[in-house]
């Protein structure tokens, strides 16, 4: 079999999201001249996910606008973008890959495969109805069931359960969300912030079921029409929502022999067990404060791609991240700084805005949640970009102010 490229200089990049376009970008800025290549699973250039349960799924955004780049712009900077193409296997000795029936030599290569939804639990297989929602094919299928009156049932209450389960109650569907752990987002927040957005839903009409499983699936004509839980409560529904979280994709990597363990195991410069090999984004899991770290974000996605674009080239320098996110719920706005792993302690502030919560270990700020309070986070995040140390005593103190804090931080 021929081989494509080689001979030549040629980096390739296994993968067409938000990691995968960051990490072009920046070897194209930073001076790399040579082929460069994109393989995407998709139909689609490189696009961005958070939207599809929010802006997307509410129809305020088109496909056009989900695009990072407009679709011509690649060809512009010099970057394959080949979209409906998944690479079927890496060699890393022969640095050849194969997709779509051929091979394609590469001389140094990034993966950036991202995460897939959890297998969708055993008692809907084969069942209508019951949808994920990862990639844009998702969302386009899952919006034919937002319409008024619907029945719509959500199972996983981490973020994007609850951000679609916020779009389907304002559209007028009848939601219930179903979380198999104790409390709805207790993997990634508090107990008092878990308890602000339960509020917030219960105000909205979505009822919230907390430690419940499902125990039995009905179908009519192939598509679900109930589900029982294992209290046995029988919901009847028009359609589920499965949100029980992602796995990285590092299927490719392990078949290769690379290091993988909870994802594409890299060093701080995003370097694989292999050579010429560089991973990145929600697949790759790296060495933060202490632990073997995997992010699901678009601050990880860009900013990790970003540095093992930079090491690619020659630069090396070490990723040490302050991690953000956010969520949009309803009037809502929840965002996070820092990473909250460990927290022995939490402490909630009011303001007229709205309100944060400070998330402390061994007395020092390691993270803030901030609700409709954009003041306060930007001012928690300078803090930590700038390795503030923030004690519990000063952010209790009356009259604390965040951004008065960071001022002082910077002089």
């Amino acid at each position: 079999m021929d081989q494509e490229h080689a001979g030549e200089d040629h980096i390739c990049i296994v993968g067409a999201g938000q990691a995968a376009a960051s990490l072009a970008l920046r070897l194209r800025h930073g001076g790399y001249s040579g082929a460069l290549t994109l393989f995407g699973d998709e139909p689609h250039p490189p696009y961005q996910r958070p939207p599809l349960s929010k802006a997307y799924l509410k129809r305020e955004w088109t496909v056009d606008r989900l695009y990072l780049r407009p679709a011509e712009f690649w060809s512009g900077v010099g970057v394959d973008v080949v979209t409906g193409a998944p690479v079927t296997a890496i060699d890393p000795v022969a640095r050849t890959l194969e997709v779509g029936g051929r091979k394609v030599a590469w001389t140094k290569l990034a993966l950036a495969t991202g995460t897939r939804p959890r297998p969708l639990p055993p008692e809907f297989a084969g069942i209508s109805g019951v949808y994920e929602l990862r990639g844009l094919a998702d969302a386009d299928r899952l919006e034919g069931e937002i319409r008024p009156g619907r029945r719509l049932l959500v199972l996983g209450g981490g973020y994007v359960g609850l951000e679609t389960a916020a779009v389907a109650a304002k559209a007028g569907l009848v939601v219930t969300v179903v979380e198999r752990a104790a409390r709805i987002l207790e993997r990634v927040a508090c107990a008092e912030t878990s308890d602000v957005i339960r509020a917030l839903h219960a105000g909205h009409g979505v009822r919230i079921l907390e430690g419940r499983s499902v125990a039995g699936v009905e179908a009519r004509d192939g598509t679900v029409a109930a589900v029982t839980l294992d209290d046995g409560t029988r919901l009847e529904v028009d359609a589920v929502l499965v949100g029980i979280g992602v796995l990285p994709r590092d299927e490719l990597a392990r078949a290769a022999g690379l290091t993988c363990e909870n994802g594409i195991v890299v060093d701080v410069h995003g370097r694989t067990s292999m050579p010429g090999i560089w991973a990145a984004g929600d697949c790759a899991s790296f060495p933060f404060q202490g632990l073997p770290t995997r992010l699901e974000s678009v601050q990880n996605a860009v900013d990790q791609a970003e540095c093992a674009a930079d090491d690619m080239l020659g630069h090396a320098r070490s990723y040490a991240p302050v991690p953000w996110f956010w969520s949009d719920q309803y009037d809502m706005k929840l965002q996070i700084v820092g990473l909250n792993r460990g927290y022995d302690a939490v402490l909630r502030r009011r303001s007229e805005r709205g309100e944060s919560l400070w998330y402390f270990r061994a007395g020092r700020m390691i993270a803030v949640d901030a609700l409709n309070d954009a003041r306060t986070y930007m001012a928690a995040k300078k803090l930590l970009e700038a390795g503030a140390v923030v004690t519990l005593d000063e952010v209790a103190a009356e009259g604390f102010d965040p951004v008065a804090r960071m001022k002082r931080a910077a002089a």
